[in-house]
């Protein structure tokens, strides 16, 4: 089964960004910086709101 993209929230700035579930290198806000997904060796530690879940086909 693929992986999942999801619309998260940066928690500081409100910017919504669209990101990996699966993400293999740390994610940032590209507004203000701040991390918002973490590599776990499976799904990504996503720290911030997930507004929207859009599965891969």
């Amino acid at each position: 089964m693929a992986g999942s993209f999801y619309r998260v929230q940066c928690p500081d700035c409100e910017n919504e960004q669209t990101l990996f579930g699966k993400a293999a290198d740390e994610v940032n806000c590209v507004v203000c910086g701040h991390r918002l997904a973490s590599p776990t060796g499976g799904k990504a530690a996503i720290d911030g709101d997930i507004v929207e879940t859009v599965e891969s086909r």
